[in-house]
């Protein structure tokens, strides 16, 4: 089953800059799909178009039975509530202890009590390892922890989707290894479809169930992480050999 299809979309910006370049694929129920490539090529607005914060300039961007580039008011809110979004910069509120960013969405969305609230707010919390933190104030994280909390944020409403642009981005390569293993358990554990967009090819090749390459606006390739470290296309060699991976590993025989 298809959770996401792109059909023939292309986005234009203001100048004539042809960011995605008639994309079409499709995402299935409860796989990580992770987008990678160069900087400019598409990944964080292929991100946008999911949830509608962007609109196609041609095409249609459908979630489920949905075509989300053509929905709004009621429609377009139902759409958005089934996804949760974990931002590059975790973007916490500042003045906000961790418990009460996690309960924002809550808050914001729903007329659960507070009661009701607190529970699941703890239960995100301790999913994401983070159990006790929920009085200190994000200044008081490190950068791992404030991904996590983002995380807990973004899985508090239990959507069916979570969008990860850069999870591993600014963090050393210890804590972005527990970040890929914790992407990867909550999506086993809850059967979320995850799609990620990232620089980092060692996340890509650890958790993924396929990688789709970008490049000048196009999709290049679409390979499981075994098929992606014998590509052949030079723009998939360039990012291997740049990060100095080789065929060696478990994603050699395609195992996640």
């Amino acid at each position: 089953m298809d959770m996401i299809r792109f059909e023939h979309v292309t986005k234009t910006f203001g100048g004539g800059k042809r960011v995605l370049d008639d994309v079409s694929y499709s995402i299935r129920k409860g796989e990580i799909f992770t987008i990678v490539g160069p900087s400019g090529t598409g990944k964080s607005v292929s991100l946008k178009h999911m949830i509608r914060l962007m609109t196609p300039t041609s095409g249609r961007v459908w979630v489920g039975d949905d075509c989300a580039s053509e929905a709004s008011g009621r429609d377009l809110s139902r759409i958005r509530s089934r996804f949760g979004y974990l931002f590059q910069s975790a973007a916490l509120l500042a003045w906000m202890d961790v418990e009460d960013n996690v309960a924002l969405p809550l808050r914001e969305k729903t007329s659960l009590s507070e009661a009701e609230i607190s529970k699941k707010v703890a239960a995100a919390l301790e999913a994401v390892g983070l159990a006790g933190e929920g009085r200190a104030l994000p200044a008081d994280l490190s950068g791992g922890m404030q991904k996590r909390a983002g995380l807990a944020r973004a899985i508090v409403t239990e959507p069916e989707i979570v969008l990860y642009d850069e999870p591993t981005s600014g963090l050393d390569p210890v804590t972005s290894r527990r970040i890929d293993a914790l992407i990867a358990e909550l999506s086993s554990r809850l059967g979320i479809t995850s799609v990620v967009v990232t620089h980092d090819l060692h996340s890509a090749l650890s958790i993924s169930t396929r990688i789709a390459l970008l490049g000048g606006g196009k999709v290049l390739s679409i390979d499981t992480p075994g098929e992606f470290v014998r590509s052949q296309l030079p723009q998939a060699k360039a990012f291997l050999e740049a990060q100095y991976i080789t065929k060696r590993g478990a994603w050699e025989a395609g195992a996640r």
